[in-house]
């Protein structure tokens, strides 16, 4: 996997998540692929249930802005740092995320295995 390659990956992400086209999503990831939305939590098992569970709840066009950039690529392993702004109906942000995702590819580049990490920025104050 070269940085160029993963760059490719992560802007073909970002449109199958524009556009929630089923065929896109599925596109991005192989038969068996596991899905982390975060690490602690049961993965989506194989493209089937990712599709599905990506275009089920999609979030609406216009309502968040996304920037990720490949940053490492080793062997069949990828790593992407970005951010994620979820938008107020005023077009403010009213979220955003730091985010950075593992990427495990196959040989024809389609991810294996996805892990999603994230942080809020300005959490609340813990309590």
């Amino acid at each position: 996997m070269e940085l160029a390659e993963l760059q490719a990956w992560v802007d073909a992400y970002v449109r199958a998540w524009e556009t929630n086209d089923p065929q896109l999503v599925a596109s991005l990831f192989t038969e068996e692929a596991r899905y982390f939305t975060h690490p602690f939590r049961d993965p989506w098992d194989g493209r089937e249930a990712i599709v599905k569970s990506w275009t089920e709840n999609p979030d609406p066009p216009g309502s968040w802005k996304a920037d990720y950039r490949a940053i490492a690529a080793t062997g069949q392993t990828g790593v992407v740092r970005g951010r994620t702004a979820y938008l107020g109906d005023d077009g403010s942000v009213d979220r955003e995320y730091a985010n950075v995702f593992i990427v495990e590819f196959d040989g024809q580049g389609r991810a294996s295995e996805f892990t999603e990490f994230f942080m809020l920025n300005k959490p609340p104050p813990r309590t």
